[in-house]
């Protein structure tokens, strides 16, 4: 069995918070040596476990990771290879907003499907890319930022939804 990426992502949080494969085990509400087949990768994670993990280490790098093997890689990827510092992260991520926000200039929206040229599709194709990137660097730099000054990910997370509640744009 291929080691996935939320099996990369727990073993980097148990490493820099040092924990051991019983206490793992205790944040997913399962054996340790369960978690152990798991950073094997000779068991997959199920849902539930990558859901209690997620939770108790509360690390954007395991959220993350838990949406890429629930989605097949319809979600943020973590960059791994990238220089994550904080600074590094902060400039990046104004450089892809800056770039996410000339595309949508650019956009050809408001024509119809049938009146788009070959070069309008590419042209929100384009943009569509750029949003992404944009979506990738504030979704790290959010990240390092909660891990450097110790703000819950998933807190801030549950309060934007609750004020999309309070704006009615959601349930």
């Amino acid at each position: 069995m291929a080691v996935g990426h939320f099996t990369e992502a727990l073993k980097d949080v148990m490493k820099r918070r040092g924990d051991t494969l019983a206490k793992a085990g205790r944040a997913a509400h399962v054996d340790g040596s369960q978690v152990g087949k798991i950073l094997k990768g000779t068991r997959k994670a199920s849902e539930p476990v990558m859901r209690a993990t997620a939770h108790h280490y509360d690390d954007g790098q395991l959220f993350l990771a838990a949406a890429a093997e629930v989605t097949g890689g319809a979600s943020v990827p973590w960059l791994d290879c990238a220089d994550l510092h904080p600074s590094s992260a902060h400039i990046k991520t104004i450089e892809e907003i800056r770039e996410a926000e000339q595309a949508l200039l650019r956009m050809p929206i408001t024509k119809t499907l049938e009146q788009l040229s070959v070069g309008d599709r590419q042209s929100i194709k384009d943009s569509l890319m750029e949003q992404i990137e944009a979506i990738t660097a504030l979704t790290h730099n959010i990240s390092v930022l909660c891990r450097k000054y110790d703000f819950s990910y998933l807190s801030l997370w549950e309060e934007h939804r609750n004020e999309l509640r309070a704006k009615k744009y959601m349930k």
